[in-house]
């Protein structure tokens, strides 16, 4: 049976949030839920899938604003890396700063920290953390080498078709940025597909040639 993949472009800024489910355990794992969670509810509730993990590539308010209401519905781990625990402590900030209409609720405490190579799985869904600092200390892309012929990639915000993250945000650093995707990214097989934190997807090969960031 297939892999269940379901994007869903969430909240103001469309953010792509992924739903990754096994067809068989129904063991899910959700990617950036930024906003709109009865849309992803509705979705989950579609496929008959249990969130295990609820993970971010980073914690912008547009991925984190809604993991408090997701995790209360459904119990998932929430999950992200250690170097972004500031950004997830001040989501008001974030909020005002963007001038979001309303603030988000209390961030829930993360029940765990993701590191490099650490193994996310859920039933026979089995990917890595990848760090990638830059566009966030604490980025992370999450690479799945059995999906697809090649793998699916989610890079969060680090990497977009033709385009690369701001760096202009809470300690964004546009060389390490750089350094993370060709050392981590980049290295990745030219068949890999990319579905980015926001916009369509594209693939490892088209970004090493038409990617003028990485040129």
């Amino acid at each position: 049976m297939q892999t269940i993949l379901d994007i869903i472009p969430v909240g103001a800024f469309q953010c792509n949030c992924i739903i990754l489910g096994d067809p068989q355990t129904k063991e899910a794992i959700v990617i950036d839920p930024g906003d709109q969670i009865s849309k992803i509810m509705e979705r989950l509730y579609l496929h008959g899938l249990t969130v295990k993990w609820i993970v971010h590539t980073h914690t912008h308010i547009d991925h984190i604003g809604g993991t408090t209401e997701l995790q209360k519905n459904t119990n998932g781990k929430v999950a992200m890396h250690k170097e972004d625990l500031f950004l997830y402590e001040k989501m008001d900030m974030q909020a005002a700063f963007l001038r979001l209409r309303t603030a988000s609720p209390e961030p829930i405490p993360p029940d765990e920290f993701l590191v490099d190579g650490q193994e996310l799985s859920a039933g026979s869904l089995s990917g890595n953390v990848l760090h990638t600092p830059g566009h966030t200390p604490g980025s992370c892309g999450f690479y799945f080498p059995k999906l697809e012929t090649a793998g699916i990639l989610f890079p969060g915000d680090t990497l977009f078709a033709g385009s690369i993250g701001r760096t202009d945000l809470w300690k964004g650093d546009y060389d390490q940025e750089i350094a993370s995707i060709k050392k981590k990214y980049l290295t990745l097989p030219d068949e890999v597909v990319v579905v980015p934190g926001h916009g369509p997807n594209t693939t490892i090969g088209r970004e090493k040639t038409h990617n003028p960031f990485l040129n």
